[in-house]
């Protein structure tokens, strides 16, 4: 009986004190309703959408040049993940990169810098350029995020 016990207090101790591993990642900032809103502009929700150009796909009109940059951060993150090109026609892995891009190029998690520099693409992050650019772009994506 007194096996268990201890068996139970040192498992209760292991759950309650962070891991190295634990402490090590840091809690991602939920992008939920950005990136629904930033959708419904985008492509109304739709996975076949695409651009007449052909290089914006998906529901989140995903360009090769986004899909590089995430495999470049995962690389930099030394994840064995990596992205294809397909992937930018599946939901799921399009919220995923979005939220790689955000919490890479945007960690203070500004919602008008999110909106605006996925309309404009990474210059504008570098730059601090998104600032002036794509109100129009970001007014839409505010009425659906409202």
């Amino acid at each position: 009986m007194m096996r268990k016990k201890l068996k139970l207090f040192l498992l209760a101790i292991a759950l309650a004190v962070p891991t190295m591993a634990d402490s090590q990642n840091k809690e991602v900032f939920n992008w939920e309703s950005v990136i629904n809103a930033i959708i419904q502009v985008e492509s109304k929700g739709s996975q076949k959408a695409y651009n007449k150009a052909g290089d914006c796909v998906g529901v989140l009109q995903i360009t090769p040049v986004l899909v590089k940059e995430c495999n470049n951060i995962l690389k930099n993150q030394k994840s064995a993940k990596r992205y294809t090109m397909q992937d930018r026609w599946n939901a799921k892995k399009s919220k995923e990169m979005f939220v790689i891009i955000q919490e890479k190029h945007n960690p203070e998690h500004n919602i008008e810098k999110a909106i605006k520099c996925w309309n404009c693409g990474g210059f504008y992050l570098k730059n601090n350029g998104w600032k002036n650019k794509s109100v129009g772009y970001y007014k839409k994506v505010m009425k659906y995020l409202k």
